[in-house]
């Protein structure tokens, strides 16, 4: 038992953008990271029911540049320490390449490593159950088994694909049954998703996997042999950006899993949700005696079977029926409930159309704190800007605005070239363009607030030229 803890690695696959989730997820706010359960992100959540079996420097989370350095500056700012380690890919195509990429990176650290798999944006009710199933998942692992968790069907789901197990187990660990794969089933229609519940010994595809890095990697090698040679490359020393460029888009499931005969399954008893499209959230969260959904300043009559979402504004519905609405400061989405895999179709538009709100929210969380865009127009752009207690800002010049600003609340300890100077509420100052600034709340229990007025030629983000930051951001 101890030699399968020290060999284990977790491996949390966080490439997706969540476009089905909009306008709660952005391009630069992913699924991974939304709060739909508490306090916490699907991510930490995820991070968290891992740690007591692996630990953070032995937890990997593979993802594109774009969104591991937001992922990276959020778990800083929320005080995750150490940091779990970062497997990146240029582009995303799908989970064959991202796990056959992980499975090489951890061929350099460890012999005989098994990495346990998982998506970041799944929910999961009973984590010290998913961990003990983890457990006996690694030791069948050891036999070269590629071992998948299969989730007991409670409904004739159409959204998830199946897997048909054998009648007889091959064996019982600790009194948990492992059941060989017959077969991986496609996303069914309603009818035979009727027929599977009622035939017994179908399970929903979890998308957790347990096996040894070199059992995956000899799988792809035989059923996906382009995608093994180009992953050799890449182990010996080539280029990642040159071989992902070459790289099919494949799923681990339909590349590998459908094809390979050592696929065995254990009954995952962790109370498992899929948060795939809105309508997850019916299995989440316990609907009213209507059937209705109902988050933040929401008045409603007399809908029924509708999710209404609100966030900084008052929502007010009237005999809405199988609809969801959810709405943001800068965003809403109205959409019939049989229409939610097309809101993806939405997020593709507005980029297409240029327009803003497909990649960022109006209040932008930071490391340090966040800041809220109050108004933006040409040649200009208002924040409202909060600092934590003992945070600063990178030191950092713009070459192309100045700034204004206004204390609200708090303390600001500011940084104007070689001058720096504290001010207090009502007070105010100037950045002049191309002057270096850091803005630092020196409290150790109050938030610093400030009003930033931009003026100048261009007032994007990436008008940032940093020459130090706690926090690493180039």
């Amino acid at each position: 038992m101890s030699r399968t803890k020290k060999t284990l690695y977790g491996v949390i696959l966080a490439g997706g953008s969540g476009t089905r989730f909009w306008p709660l997820s952005r391009l630069e706010s992913p699924k991974q990271l939304l709060r739909l359960t508490g306090d916490e992100t699907l991510l930490e959540l995820t991070i968290k029911r891992l740690k007591p079996l692996i630990p953070v420097e032995r937890i990997f989370i593979v993802t594109n540049p774009t969104h591991g350095e937001f992922i990276r500056l959020y778990l800083m700012g929320r005080g995750e320490t150490p940091l779990p380690q970062f497997i990146t890919e240029p582009v995303g195509r799908n989970t064959a390449p991202a796990i056959g990429l992980a499975a090489i990176r951890l061929l350099e650290l460890a012999e005989d490593p098994i990495m346990v798999v998982l998506p970041s944006d799944h929910i999961v009710e009973r984590p010290p159950t998913l961990r003990r199933l983890i457990r006996v998942a690694a030791r069948v692992a050891e036999g070269g088994w590629l071992v998948t968790f299969g989730v007991n069907p409670t409904r004739p789901e159409t959204g998830y694909g199946y897997i048909k197990t054998a009648q007889k187990p091959l064996e019982k660990r600790g009194g948990v049954s492992v059941m060989k794969v017959e077969r991986f089933v496609e996303k069914p229609t309603l009818k035979r998703a009727r027929r599977y519940i009622k035939d017994g010994g179908y399970y929903w595809n979890s998308g957790i996997f347990v096996w040894k890095a070199r059992s995956i990697l000899e799988a792809i090698k035989s059923y996906l042999p382009e995608l093994y040679e180009k992953l050799m490359a890449i182990r010996d020393g080539g280029s990642v950006e040159k071989a992902y460029d070459k790289m099919e888009p494949v799923s681990i499931d339909t590349g590998v899993l459908e094809k390979a005969r050592n696929v065995a399954l254990i009954e995952a008893g962790f109370g498992w949700s899929d948060m795939g499209s809105w309508n997850s959230l019916e299995h989440i969260f316990s609907p009213d005696d209507a059937g209705n959904i109902i988050r933040g300043r929401v008045v409603d009559i007399d809908s029924r079977n509708s999710f209404i979402i609100a966030q900084d504004r008052l929502v007010a519905t009237i005999g809405l029926e199988d609809i969801i609405v959810a709405d943001t400061p800068d965003a809403t989405l109205v959409c019939s409930k049989e229409r939610v895999q097309d809101v993806k179709k939405v997020v593709d538009i507005l980029k297409s159309r240029g327009y803003r709100e497909f990649q960022i929210h109006r209040t932008v969380e930071r490391p340090w704190g966040s800041y809220t865009v109050l108004e933006h127009g040409d040649g200009y752009k208002i924040k409202k800007i909060r600092v934590e207690p003992q945070r600063r800002l990178s030191l950092q010049l713009h070459r192309k605005r100045s700034e204004h600003w206004i204390v609200l609340s708090g303390r600001a300890r500011i940084q104007r070239g070689e001058e720096v100077m504290e001010i207090g509420p009502n007070q105010s100052t100037y950045i002049p363009k191309g002057v270096k600034h850091r803005l630092e709340n020196p409290s150790t229990e109050e938030p610093l607030e400030i009003i930033e007025v931009q003026a100048g030629s261009y007032v994007e983000e990436d008008d940032i030229e940093r020459f130090e930051d706690d926090f690493e951001r180039r």
